[in-house]
């Protein structure tokens, strides 16, 4: 079986355009992967299309060297645009060899972990930023059976959080705490957001509402600030989302102070690399919870992942928050049932692409999340 062509196509939703890649085989099957990354939709297209050159011809089955011709042999960093693009990709190679061999994913890389994965909510809160607010929604995400949710409650304060916005913060998480009770754990989401003292300022105020975790509070280019976080914070500090290679994480590991991992498999060129990854991890007895908050590709690549990782511990929705039409441009999407995804026994992916749909849907330049403009919370972009 020979890789012949690779095709691509992007579904404008409002808050991230998302990049889908089609790789075509001589033997007529075909796999579909995602290679979508914050505001950078066309630069990741045409990165793909530079790329894929160097692996047609070869047998899609050859995971390592096709990671190696894109990624090696490139000597260019590229960080997270680059990876992105051999990430959709091999994505995609790991859907063909699902389909060629009659397969889940989850069984070609180490096999059924998990019966069902555990999944937090995200993209939930859309709306005002008043503790009032996200008491309500946090109340309706509850009856839809999720037993955990994430947020951001910072509004698009950076570096420091001033008194009053300090208090509103607060405030917002208790509402939320208060709206769900005790048994439903909340999720801190920083967004790279804060200095180290800020973040240890702000860890200790909020400790006694008890969160899953604190995400990314400081930058995520500074693995000693992240470190000393981590070491004085009350709460879990959860990071590794924007990594784009096992060396940064080993450097992260070396310390011993983040035990939850959020390794992104776009962002680190694919699922391969990932559960790599994933072992290191496991290795410094981390727990894994990857980054899943781009399009309905790589939430059914990330389920797959998940099945087969014994270390696994909760799985990222936004796909129920999304625009409505998203079930409509892929066939057999991921579903929640209950606050739980039942992983799919489908060969490969478990899912296809709506082309026809997907093109109702065109790219717009605007369509990215802002997160430092005022009022990003409610979406309203344009």
């Amino acid at each position: 079986m020979r890789i012949t062509a690779i095709e691509t196509c992007i579904a404008g939703n409002p808050w991230k355009n998302w990049l889908f890649a089609r790789v075509s085989t001589d033997e007529g099957l075909y796999g579909i992967g995602e290679g979508t990354v914050n505001y950078f939709a066309r630069t990741v297209e045409t990165a793909i299309h530079e790329l894929k050159h160097l692996i047609l011809g070869m047998d899609p089955f050859q995971i390592e060297m096709l990671s190696q011709r894109l990624i090696r042999d490139v000597y260019t960093e590229g960080g997270q645009v680059h990876m992105c693009a051999v990430a959709a990709i091999e994505i995609a190679c790991w859907d063909i060899i699902g389909k060629a061999t009659g397969q889940p994913v989850h069984r070609l890389i180490g096999g059924r972990c998990h019966e069902k994965l555990r999944a937090y909510a995200n993209g939930w809160y859309r709306g005002p930023r008043t503790p009032e607010s996200f008491h309500e929604k946090a109340k309706a995400v509850v009856r839809r059976g999720y037993t955990a949710l994430k947020f951001d409650p910072f509004g698009d304060n950076w570096r420091t959080l001033p008194r009053y916005e300090f208090d509103l913060s607060l405030d917002i998480i208790r509402a939320v705490r208060d709206s769900v009770g005790n048994s439903v754990d909340i999720l801190i989401e920083g967004h790279c957001r804060f200095n180290p003292s800020t973040a240890i300022e702000f860890a200790c105020a909020m400790a006694d509402t008890r969160p899953m975790w604190f995400e990314e509070p400081v930058v995520h280019t500074s693995i000693p600030a992240m470190v000393e976080v981590a070491r004085r914070s009350p709460v879990p500090i959860a990071t590794g989302e924007s990594l784009s290679n096992k060396q940064q994480f080993a450097d992260l590991l070396r310390s011993d102070s983040v035990h939850i991992l959020q390794p992104e498999p776009l962002n680190l060129g694919g699922l391969f690399a990932t559960r790599k990854i994933a072992d290191m991890v496991d290795a410094h007895y981390g727990m894994i919870a990857p980054h899943s908050a781009q399009g309905p590709v790589c939430s059914a690549a990330c389920a797959q992942l998940n099945a087969s990782l014994p270390n696994f511990l909760i799985h990222e929705i936004f796909d129920e928050f999304n625009e409505p039409w998203e079930k409509e441009i892929v066939v057999n999407p991921v579903e929640v049932v209950d606050g739980y995804i039942e992983v799919s026994e489908r060969p490969g992916l478990g899912i296809d692409l709506n082309i026809e749909e997907i093109l109702k849907h065109p790219y717009q330049q605007e369509n990215a999340i802002p997160l430092f403009r005022k009022g990003w919370e409610r979406r309203h972009y344009k």
